[in-house]
């Protein structure tokens, strides 16, 4: 194994563990209400606070060009531990203790430390195949926003074992990352470089990446956040409860960790066919699966299972892309802040959706829902069409 391999290898892995937080709240409030009635605005905040947390944090990160100043595994580290002790507190607390959403905001502000900074890493180890970098890092993501749901399988009703597992990975997360290296393509910032967040707007490219971002976490963090909860619901139509909460931790494991593999293979084709023209595809077919799990919503629970798969695969396939087209258009020492701050919007929007999805959900019904999740794509394809017709021209002409 080479030490580019062994370091993505790691570092990946890594990722896995620390992101394995991010939905804990998610996973263990079905388990959660069992012991205190949980109102819709508090479970909507629990689930939401985390994202909030991440903005603030990859804000504050972006503006100070932490990424690009400082040693990112030394950020990735010291965010992936403190983000652990925070969620181990939420053991010590009852359910329904507003310091409970206390303590997710502090987890998604140490998160910010590392998903983004783990980009970073990454992109330092290549150039020609930075989409198969990004995709597998992204992917790694992915499985870590899964494995809450599968601890939660495990761990049976308990949540608090749940919690605990998952601050067990947290934990190996930072020790993981201390044995990564960083890649020849690394470039270190010497000084804050605040015009790095102007790039945003100025550059066109940068600026159409960022919108075709916000339309894919559109969807992507409304399905994440709130599908176990919309499968319990639609299996109760035709099993009995207890089964029905069972069969949705697991459908949500495989629905969410089938895009870990997707992320790659979306990242190979990216870098052959083009980022923007995968990103494109990969939007139409999330989209096209948001509506058909609305029409097939009553149905039969293992065609909507299978419809929830196909969904969570390639909701999540582009996402790696849109961070990969920040690092083609803009400086290597600039790459770190600028991915952090496209991280930090688009956060910024999932605290509405996934705010706003229950309550919705209640008031018209999940199949109605769902059909709001799938305009987040409309949006992206319209935002990347640009960048996918440059690259035409600009592979035409070679």
């Amino acid at each position: 194994m080479t030490l580019k391999q062994r370091s993505i290898t790691l570092l990946v892995l890594a990722e896995i563990a620390g992101m394995s937080l991010w939905f804990v709240s998610s996973a263990i409030l079905g388990d959660m209400s069992k012991e205190v009635d949980l109102g819709t605005s508090f479970k909507a905040a629990l689930a939401s606070s985390v994202s909030a947390g991440f903005v603030i944090g990859a804000l504050l990160s972006a503006i100070m060009g932490l990424p690009d100043r400082i040693d990112p595994r030394w950020v990735f580290g010291l965010s992936a531990t403190f983000a652990a002790i925070s969620n181990a507190c939420l053991v010590l607390l009852a359910p329904d203790s507003e310091w409970a959403i206390a303590l997710r905001f502090v987890t998604g502000f140490c998160l910010a430390g590392v998903y983004p900074v783990g980009m970073k890493i990454a992109v330092g180890w290549g150039t020609n195949d930075r989409g198969l970098l990004v995709g597998l890092l992204v992917g790694g993501l992915t499985m870590g926003a899964a494995l809450p749901h599968l601890l939660a399988y495990i761990g049976g009703t308990d949540w608090r074992v749940t919690t605990l597992m998952a601050t067990a990975f947290a934990l190996l997360a930072a020790l993981l990352i201390s044995q990564t290296k960083l890649g020849p393509h690394h470039a270190q910032a010497s000084r804050f470089q605040p015009d790095a967040i102007k790039l945003s707007w100025q550059n066109k490219s940068i600026r159409s990446a960022f919108a075709g971002y916000l339309g894919h976490v559109w969807e992507l963090y409304g399905m994440w956040a709130w599908i176990s909860v919309a499968l319990t619901a639609a299996f109760s139509l035709n099993m009995v409860n207890s089964d029905a909460e069972l069969t949705a931790k697991l459908v949500t494991f495989v629905a969410i960790a089938s895009g870990a593999f997707a992320c790659p293979i979306a990242g190979v084709l990216a870098d052959r066919y083009g980022k923007a023209r995968i990103t494109i595809i990969a939007m139409t077919i999330s989209g096209a699966s948001a509506l058909t799990a609305a029409i097939f919503f009553n149905g039969n629970p293992w065609l909507l299972s299978a419809i929830v798969v196909i969904w969570g695969a390639s909701v999540i396939a582009d996402s790696a892309q849109f961070s990969a087209l920040i690092a083609d258009y803009c400086p290597a020492d600039k790459a770190g802040s600028l991915m952090t701050f496209q991280t930090a919007l688009g956060f910024a929007l999932t605290i509405v959706i996934v705010q706003i999805t229950p309550h919705l959900a209640q008031l018209l019904g999940w199949p109605i829902m769902f059909c709001i999740l799938g305009l987040g794509p409309l949006i992206g394809i319209a935002a990347m069409r640009p960048l996918s017709q440059a690259h035409r021209e600009k592979t035409s002409l070679r």
